[in-house]
């Protein structure tokens, strides 16, 4: 296991992702925790805020209690707020949020009234401080991410097939795109460190086909790579079987009968990750408790399915599947942005 230290790269680190997001002395800063947060990364977010001359003050909150059948993870969506007034109305007034919560508030149900108020907010993923290093926001980012949902944006039709097998058709009529870099200068919006990924959140009804995860891809919800193959079908958006004779299988299987509503077999989110910096390979080298999974879905080149909350079409379940694949063929209107795992130039 990692030590859970102070480093002085990792001020540093953090210190310039608060600076991209153009922090400046004498900015008020909330630093908004909860009592399972990561102690080590609470403190170096206020150590760089300090050293940038900003004005930070901690927002500590009690984890929620366990109310699901099943541990909840990775699911962007912190329960933590759990619609305490006076703590919307704080961060709302502040120019700068680092989101050190669990979940991170980024799909919270909270976030619409906060960032209202004008506060630009980075939701850092719950990882060891190193991977956060590796995967330090740059600013060479953006202007690739952009593009990539500018394509989305304008496309009608997402098409992704695999040599495995998986054949997807998603219509991206009435989706909402979204996309990070890492970092957020804006006020009103909000960002995720590691970033670089591009997605759409599909309109009722847009999703068909057969997703085939093969050896080797990742079940982020179980921080597991598949060693055997599962298939799932999927029909007017929900997944209406799951084959596989392997664990692999079994286990989603078993989770997704846990939860009583249908909708947590539904698509959250579809779309890939282009970030050069971040890894495929790099959950083989921490502890499940080091690690929350984010590089992984932003892994240049992956295709990206989600299961879970997905308020275009209108579904809010806690379940929540990511499911970064490897080796796709992604194409919006016939023309390809991932040829077998491998970004196209301009996007790369």
């Amino acid at each position: 296991m990692l030590q859970q230290r102070i480093e002085g790269r990792w001020i540093d680190c953090f210190t310039q992702a608060f600076a991209l997001c153009g922090v400046l002395p004498g900015d008020t800063a909330a630093i908004l925790s909860e009592t399972q947060s990561r102690p080590v990364n609470v403190h170096l977010a206020e150590l760089a805020l300090l050293r940038l001359g900003a004005r930070p003050f901690h927002l500590v909150l009690p984890s929620a209690a366990q109310s699901t059948p099943v541990p909840v993870r990775s699911t962007g969506a912190s329960n933590a707020i759990a619609g305490l007034a006076p703590v919307v109305q704080a961060l709302s007034q502040v120019t700068f949020v680092a989101d050190l919560t669990v979940e991170g508030v980024l799909h919270a149900a909270e976030l619409p009234a906060i960032l209202a108020g004008g506060a630009r907010i980075l939701m850092v993923s719950n990882e060891h401080p190193e991977a956060l290093e590796r995967c330090a926001p740059d600013a060479a980012l953006e202007p690739k991410v952009k593009a990539g949902m500018k394509l989305l944006k304008a496309a009608r039709t997402m098409q992704v097939r695999s040599a495995v097998g998986t054949d997807l058709a998603i219509t991206l009529a009435g989706a909402t795109v979204g996309g990070g870099w890492g970092y957020t200068a804006r006020p009103g919006t909000i960002s995720h460190w590691p970033g670089g990924l591009c997605l759409a959140f599909p309109a009722p009804g847009s999703v068909n086909g057969q997703l085939v995860l093969n050896v080797g891809d990742v079940n982020l919800t179980f921080k597991r790579y598949l060693e055997t193959s599962v298939v799932l079908t999927i029909e007017q958006d929900f997944i209406t079987s799951v084959t596989g004779k392997g664990l692999d299988a079994e286990l989603m299987r078993s989770y997704l009968a846990a939860w009583a509503e249908r909708e947590a077999y539904a698509v959250s989110h579809v779309g890939w990750g282009m970030n050069p910096k971040a890894r495929w390979e790099a959950m083989a080298f921490y502890d499940k408790n080091d690690f929350n999974g984010t590089e992984l879905r932003a892994f240049a080149g992956n295709f990206l399915y989600s299961t879970g909350a997905n308020e275009v079409a209108g579904r809010h379940p806690l379940g929540h599947f990511d499911l970064p694949l490897r080796n796709c063929t992604v194409e919006l209107d016939g023309v390809a942005v991932i040829t077998a795992g491998q970004l196209r130039a301009d996007l790369a």
